[in-house]
């Protein structure tokens, strides 16, 4: 690849050590801009879905509830993962922008890692609300108050914050002194971590932890939840009954599966596919910071009758 080793022998074999480039994805560097008409697409349509979700949920009394809370902090999130990594993607693939400071850097890494780690916390929070209102309906506005809902958003923040605020540190302290060149669409922790020019297993055992903790815990707690409701609507008389039931687990279900997915093997292929080629490895990476924002609100929207219907008025030019 002329254009990497241009960079690689130039500007990211040192020189400026606060200067950091990014290749885009490797190996497909002529396709970029054709590759940039998905990415761009997936973009627009998750800006847009998510945007309209937040406007319906807020102008919508009706909507005032604990699952919508939830669906909320769902679409900031998404939001955030999107705006902090696609802009900067397609400035890559148009512009050829592939320069990116130390700092910079960093924080994103932080935002995408962080907000990862809590949007994993919402989809195991919403399978608990999913529990809730169909193992324990009447319950169900007792446990779930506003205040406890609130408890619930502070503590995935918490958890977030706390688990990646160590990264910028044990990424600061190592001396990347060869390239300068990351084989990466954007900075990610592991991607940092292959150029620094000394012992890493620190950084490798951290990443490792961090990732079976969230993953492995909240899967675990997710996988419980969806135990006990198949049980209860399995033991549901009327078969109505049940699929409904079903049908409001269903985007949820549908959620966890493009979230966890590609995460899981992203991480695996990073650490253990070295027989993988270096693009399938990136191009899984982009999917999960892009499916998830763009799929989220068509599913809830969808699949939530008082979503479908009231972004229909929207559209159609009325109001309640």
């Amino acid at each position: 690849m002329p254009q990497e080793d241009n960079l690689s022998g130039s500007n990211g074999t040192g020189s400026d050590p606060s200067v950091f480039f990014l290749t885009g994805i490797p190996g497909l560097e002529a396709l970029h801009p054709w590759i940039s008409i998905p990415f761009c697409s997936m973009f627009t349509v998750a800006l847009l879905g998510n945007f309209t979700l937040l406007y319906v949920i807020k102008t919508e009394p009706s909507l005032h509830q604990p699952m919508f809370y939830f669906l909320v902090m769902l679409a900031i999130i998404d939001l955030v993962l999107s705006t902090t990594t696609v802009p900067k993607i397609l400035s890559i693939f148009w512009f050829n922008s592939r320069e990116i400071s130390f700092n910079a850097c960093l924080v994103q890494m932080f935002f995408i890692h962080s907000f990862s780690i809590m949007e994993s916390a919402v989809l195991l929070a919403i399978a608990f609300d999913r529990y809730v209102a169909i193992c324990n309906p009447l319950r169900y506005a007792t446990i779930l108050t506003n205040s406890v809902i609130a408890k619930i958003g502070l503590a995935a923040l918490a958890r977030a914050i706390l688990l990646m605020v160590p990264l910028p540190f044990l990424l600061r302290r190592l001396p990347y002194c060869g390239s300068h060149v990351i084989s990466h669409c954007y900075c990610e922790h592991m991607a940092l971590v292959k150029l620094a020019c000394t012992d890493t297993r620190v950084n490798n055992v951290y990443g490792i932890m961090v990732l079976l903790f969230i993953a492995g815990l909240d899967l675990m707690f997710i996988s419980l939840s969806y135990v006990n409701i198949l049980r209860a609507v399995l033991s549901l008389a009327s078969k109505k009954e049940q699929l409904k039931a079903f049908g409001t687990s269903g985007s949820h279900l549908c959620a966890i599966l493009a979230f966890y997915s590609p995460v899981v093997l992203s991480s695996t292929i990073h650490r253990f596919g070295r027989h993988f080629a270096p693009h399938v490895h990136i191009l899984l990476a982009n999917f999960y910071l892009l499916f998830p924002p763009m799929m989220n609100p068509i599913v809830y929207g969808v699949k939530t009758k008082q979503i479908r219907d009231r972004v229909l008025l929207l559209f159609r030019g009325k109001s309640f």
